[in-house]
C-alpha cells in the first residue's frame, strides 16, 4: 500500500541569488527499503528534474503512525560555467574536479549536475547614438546569437537609447523577434541601467526558472534614473545571470560615460556569475555572440548544505577547479548570496 505524507510546514531552499519556498510530499510503500522525498517547488531556480539529487530519507517513514514529519532543508545551488584558456566552454568535468567554499570553509558537494534546461532570455540592444557606427556589427551578432539558440527557450527584447522600450515579447517567434531587432535604428542618449532594471523586473514572471540577460552595448550611460550601485545591488539579489558583449573599437572616448563603459558592464555581469566579452574589432562581434549563446546552455550546477549557522547578511562563495589533463581552466559563478532566515 502506498502512503503519502504531506509536510505541513513550508521550507526554503537557499539558492545563490534566490530562496524558494517549497512543500514536501513524501510517498512510500510498505515493505520497501527506501523512501524518496519528492520536492515540489512553488518557485525556484531549477526544475524538479534538476533538483532530483536533493533527496531526504527518514527512518521513521515506515512507521504505521500518521504523525506529520518536520523537515528543515538548506540547499545552496551554484550554477558554474567553465572555460579553457582559449575561451571554449568545457563540459567534460566531473564532481571530483570541483571544490566549493563558503566564507573560506570547504563544503561537501551534495548535488552535482550539468544543466541544459530551457532558459528565459532578455536581450538588451543599445540603439543610442554612440552605436551608430557599430549597428551593422550589432545586427550581425544578433543573427549569430539566434542561429545558436534553442527554439524551446523564451525570448523577449528591449532596446534602449533615451529610455528602455520593450521591442518584442515572448509570444513572438524567433524570426519575428530577430526582425524587430534588426530594424531598430540608432539615435539619442543611453539609458542602459534603466534597461537592466526593466529586464530583471520582466524576468520575475518568466516562463522558465533559468533566466539570463544578454546586453549588446558599448557600456556608456548618461541618462538613466537608476545608479550603478542600485543596479549592482538589484542583480546581486536576483536569480538572473547577465552576459554582455561590449563593442569597443577605439581607445579614444568622447565622454566619461563611454570611458567607463567597460568597467560598468563588467561590474554588472560579474555580480551575477555571468561575464562581459569585450570586442575591439567589429568583425569579432558575431563570434562573441555565438560563444555566449552556447555558454548559456552548458553549465554545471553544484549544491551544498552550508555548515555555518551564523546569521550573516552576505555569504561569500568560492569555486576551485582541478583538471586531470592539466588544462588551465576558469570558472564563472555568482560570488555569494543573501541567506533567508
Amino acid at each position: 500500500m502506498k502512503i503519502c505524507l504531506v509536510v505541513k510546514r513550508s521550507i526554503r531552499f537557499r539558492s545563490a541569488g534566490l530562496c524558494a519556498s517549497v512543500l514536501l510530499v513524501i510517498c512510500f510503500a510498505r515493505g520497501q527499503s527506501s523512501d524518496e522525498a519528492h520536492i515540489l517547488p512553488r518557485k525556484g531556480p531549477y526544475t524538479l528534474t534538476s533538483m532530483a539529487g536533493a533527496t531526504i530519507t527518514d527512518g521513521a517513514a515506515n512507521s504505521p503512525t500518521s504523525k506529520p514529519l518536520h523537515v528543515d532543508v538548506n540547499l545552496v545551488l551554484v550554477p558554474v560555467t567553465v572555460n579553457d584558456s582559449i575561451n571554449h566552454t568545457v563540459t567534460s568535468l566531473k564532481k571530483e574536479d570541483f571544490a566549493i567554499y563558503e566564507e573560506n570553509k570547504p563544503q561537501d558537494i551534495r548535488y552535482f549536475s550539468t544543466e541544459d534546461a530551457p532558459i528565459s532570455i532578455a536581450i538588451l540592444v543599445d540603439v543610442s547614438k554612440s552605436m551608430s557606427n557599430k549597428i551593422d556589427a550589432e545586427r550581425a551578432a544578433i543573427g549569430e546569437f539566434f542561429s545558436n539558440a534553442n527554439s524551446q527557450d523564451e525570448y523577449f527584447a528591449i532596446t534602449f537609447s533615451d529610455r528602455p522600450r520593450i521591442l518584442a515579447d515572448s509570444t513572438q517567434s524567433i524570426d519575428q523577434l530577430q526582425g524587430e531587432l534588426l530594424s531598430a535604428e540608432p539615435g539619442g542618449p543611453t539609458a542602459m541601467l534603466d534597461a537592466v532594471y526593466m529586464a530583471v523586473s520582466r524576468l520575475r514572471s518568466a516562463r522558465y526558472e533559468r533566466k539570463a540577460i544578454l546586453i549588446f552595448s558599448d557600456g556608456g550611460d548618461n541618462v538613466s534614473r537608476y545608479k550603478l550601485r542600485e543596479i549592482k545591488s538589484l542583480v546581486q539579489e536576483s536569480d538572473v545571470q547577465i552576459y554582455a558583449i561590449g563593442l569597443f573599437e577605439t581607445f579614444f572616448f568622447n565622454t566619461i560615460e563611454e570611458k567607463l563603459g567597460k568597467v560598468w558592464l563588467s561590474e554588472i555581469t560579474d555580480a551575477t556569475g555571468g561575464r562581459t566579452l569585450t570586442v575591439d574589432n567589429k568583425e569579432k562581434v558575431p563570434e562573441a555572440a555565438a560563444a555566449i549563446s552556447r555558454e548559456m546552455r552548458n553549465q554545471y550546477v553544484i549544491g551544498y548544505r552550508p555548515t555555518s549557522t551564523a546569521k550573516t547578511k552576505w555569504r561569500k562563495i568560492k569555486v576551485r577547479l582541478s583538471s586531470s589533463d592539466g588544462r588551465s581552466l576558469r570558472a564563472y559563478y555568482k560570488q555569494g548570496y543573501l541567506p533567508m532566515y
